[in-house]
């Protein structure tokens, strides 16, 4: 079993501060039994976040930061038709951009509760716009949008949660290889500020969509074929994202009880279990020890810091 926990680190002061209040005793026993093994990433400027890149490795996805065909697995878990040889995909999230006076910031895209319905009349609204420049859309969910289109397989594109909460200026693609996209975005938006529906969700108190945010771009892949694909548990996503760090906390100690005392139960039964904690620079694994008597032995005086693991990331 291979368990993927992204989001364990946040990179500002404030989600420092969280990390050292934590404790995690069956994270720190855990890791004695593991060694530290493959990493991905590098920094928190990468277009991709390190669990991305975990499981872009899983797949045997070899595409360069920003070009993980994300959008195209997304497309088809929700139904739609994705073969390899299309043109490549991407994932089109309607969102609200908010507007101050020295940046713009995304909103996350789940303070819209946008319902199917409301979620249909918008992309019927900015559909025009993409077709009659040779783009297909297509409706995934509420906050899934599908674009097709050729110019996809070689533009790399910022993960949505690498922008939320953010500003958006140093995530938008680059300016020549995104001209077209820049250009949709901008049509998206004029269209979209006048758009009666719009005016209904302000009247109401609700956020108006303003934007879309694309992201999950690059070559469609073959049909996920992966054997070893691993466990990947999203419990400390939404509150990391919110700057929630208590809630962030909990849900990290109930993850350390829980989760974590199960998977080292399966360590101590032989298993080979894995583990790869991931922060918004890198992501570390930690793989079974061999089962010798060594191994058993010198287990004893093992200590691993799961502090300074979970900082490095």
């Amino acid at each position: 079993m291979h368990l993927v926990l992204p989001y364990a680190a946040g990179a500002s002061e404030a989600g420092a501060q969280a990390l050292h209040s934590l404790h995690l005793p069956r994270l720190e026993s855990l890791l004695a039994r593991l060694d530290a093994t493959t990493t991905a990433g590098g920094d928190e400027f990468s277009l991709n976040l390190p669990h991305e890149q975990v499981l872009a490795t899983a797949r045997g996805w070899t595409a360069d930061d920003g070009r993980l065909p994300f959008a195209a697995v997304l497309a088809r878990a929700d139904g739609l038709t994705v073969a390899e040889g299309d043109d490549a995909w991407g994932l089109l999230t309607p969102s609200h951009w908010q507007v101050g006076r020295e940046q713009i910031v995304l909103r996350d895209p789940e303070e819209l509760a946008l319902d199917e319905a409301e979620s249909r009349t918008f992309l019927q609204a900015v559909q025009p716009l993409f077709e009659s420049e040779g783009w297909a859309l297509h409706w995934g969910a509420p906050l899934r949008w599908y674009a097709q289109h050729a110019s996809l397989r070689g533009l790399a594109t910022a993960s949505l949660d690498r922008v939320i909460g953010r500003a958006i200026d140093p995530w938008l693609p680059g300016r020549q290889a995104a001209r077209q996209v820049r250009r949709l975005q901008s049509e998206v938006q004029m269209l979209l500020h006048t758009h009666a529906l719009n005016d209904a969700r302000e009247a109401r108190g609700a956020l108006p969509v303003n934007s879309v945010w694309l992201s999950g771009t690059g070559a469609t892949p073959l049909p996920d074929a992966a054997q070893d694909e691993p466990v990947v548990d999203l419990r400390l996503r939404a509150p990391l994202l919110a700057e929630d760090w208590s809630t962030w906390a909990d849900a990290w100690h109930a993850f350390d009880a829980q989760v974590l005392a199960e998977l080292e139960s399966r360590a101590q039964q032989g298993e080979a279990v894995s583990l790869t904690l991931c922060g918004e620079r890198r992501a570390q694994r930690f793989d079974a020890l061999p089962q010798g008597a060594w191994a058993r032995l010198t287990r004893r005086w093992r200590r691993i810091a799961a502090l300074s693991v979970l900082e490095s990331l």
